[in-house]
Parts: C-alpha cells; sequence; structure tokens
C-alpha cells in the first residue's frame, strides 16, 4: 500500500506542478511583436553576429523596436535589406557589399622561419613563441594555422600555399575571421576593390628582403607611376586610396615585389 501511496503522491504533485505552470505561462506570457517574428522569418539566418547583435533574434527584436539598422543583415545582403525595409515600412539603402581581405603575401618558399614550428595548430598558441610572431621572421605575416579557417561560418577562408585566403564567392564580411587573428591582418573591404596592398609589414625595405620575397619595401614606385594620386607610403607601407583609383592596374603591373594585388579579393585557389 505504502508504494501506492507514493504514487498517487507524486502524480497529485505532479498535477499541482503542471496546472501551476500553466498559470504562470498565462500570467508572465509576454507577446511578441508581430513585426519582430516577421523580420526574423526573413533574414539569413546565420546566427553569425556580423550585424552587432547576439544572432538573428537578437537582430530581429532590434529592428523591431527601432534600435537597428534594416540593412544590418550582412549575409542577408540586399534582399533581406528590402524585405525588412518592407517590413519596417522604411528605405531599406543597403551599403555596398564587404569581404574580408588578408594582408599578407608570404607563402610557403617565399617568407623566411627562426625555426621549425612543433605545437598546437592554432596561430594563436604560436604567437606565444618567437616574441609573439611565431616561428615567422616577419613580425607581420600570417602564420597560417587557420584559426581564421576554423571560424569562418561560411567555408570563405583556406589556407592556400601556407597562408589563408578569402574566397569571395562565400564571403559575406561578417569578419569572424578577423576577431580570431592574432596578428590583426585581415581588414573588411568594399566587394569592388579592384587593387589592394597585400602586406603589413612596416619594415625598412633592407630588412624585409632578407625574410620576404614579397614584402612591401616602400620603394615609392607604384606611388609615382600612379595617375590618379591614390597611393601614400606610411613607414616604408604602401597604401591605396580607393576613393581615388581608378582601378587601371598599373600600380600592380610596376610593383617590383608583386605585392600589389590588381584583383584583390579574389576567390581562393580551386
Amino acid at each position: 500500500m505504502s508504494v501506492v501511496y507514493a504514487i498517487l503522491i507524486l502524480g497529485a504533485l505532479g498535477l499541482v506542478f503542471g496546472v501551476l505552470l500553466v498559470i504562470a505561462g498565462k500570467v508572465f506570457h509576454v507577446e511578441k511583436d508581430p513585426k519582430e517574428e516577421a523580420v526574423r522569418a526573413v533574414l539569413a539566418g546565420a546566427n553569425c553576429g556580423a550585424c552587432g547583435y547576439p544572432g538573428c533574434d537578437g537582430y530581429a527584436a532590434a529592428v523591431a523596436k527601432g534600435e537597428a539598422p534594416v540593412n544590418g543583415c550582412v549575409p542577408g545582403g540586399a534582399k533581406a535589406a528590402e524585405a525588412i525595409g518592407q517590413i519596417m515600412g522604411v528605405s531599406a539603402a543597403a551599403g555596398e557589399a564587404s569581404v574580408a581581405f588578408v594582408r599578407c603575401s608570404g607563402t610557403c618558399g617565399h617568407t623566411k622561419q627562426k625555426f621549425e614550428y612543433e605545437g598546437l595548430t592554432s596561430c594563436l598558441a604560436a604567437t606565444r613563441l618567437g616574441g609573439g610572431n611565431g616561428a615567422n621572421i616577419c613580425p607581420a605575416g600570417c602564420l597560417g594555422f587557420g584559426d581564421c579557417v576554423n571560424a569562418c561560418p561560411f567555408d570563405a577562408m583556406h589556407l592556400v600555399d601556407g597562408i589563408a585566403k578569402v574566397d569571395t564567392s562565400k564571403c559575406v564580411g561578417c569578419m569572424k575571421c578577423a576577431e580570431t587573428c592574432p596578428k590583426k591582418l585581415i581588414t573588411k573591404v568594399p566587394a569592388s576593390y579592384t587593387n589592394a596592398v597585400g602586406c603589413n609589414s612596416t619594415d625598412k625595405g633592407a630588412a624585409i628582403t632578407k625574410y620576404c620575397d614579397f614584402g612591401c619595401i616602400g620603394c615609392m614606385k607604384c606611388k609615382k607611376e600612379c595617375p590618379a594620386d591614390a597611393i601614400t607610403i606610411t613607414n616604408f607601407l604602401a597604401t591605396i586610396d580607393q576613393s581615388k583609383c581608378v582601378h587601371c592596374g598599373h600600380c600592380a603591373e610596376v610593383c617590383p615585389r608583386h605585392v600589389i594585388h590588381s584583383t584583390a579579393v579574389t576567390a581562393a585557389a580551386e
């Protein structure tokens, strides 16, 4: 009989708690804004955080409250921006698409190492050795262990010949890769970029030639021959002002180090 009583008591307690949960659910129920649900439905669903909010739900809630722009969904692009704009009754005004760009050209066989690294296959772990540069002699070079590759939710980052490359056909500009790069080599650029400098070293030319075949040496040749005066040299490193660039590609042709990419955001090699 004690077993029967125990079962009856547990059943009664379960019934009471069930009723209390139902009542609590109705009392504390919070109605969702229909606009929030509509916005959530048209998002890309990547939960990448590129919008600056904690996932798609957080962004949808912020848009519904008028706290976030309608063109904030990076993976969704112009299509999502237009749909959200219609839901919210405002102009989408989607900005230009962006992609990631790796400022390093030091591929295998063209850059020197201080020692043979044996450890975790992680860029962050490698920076704990060699004064923060890992095995690389170049203080600004890609370490090539793929932290950015592992962080990319869209399979847009790949290791090609020892350095990270961006597949722009898949990149949505969420910049998760940049967040994980301990050398801060990855930057966001407009998808329309046609010329960019694939180097981030500010060492003098004499030093760079000792450890990398492709590093910018600040020779001024690109600056002198640019027809649009779009190139500046600061700390021995060339920078291209895209607002002035006429996309002629002449800088890439005259660069003796082949560090200027006439098509900066090319897809990764197959």
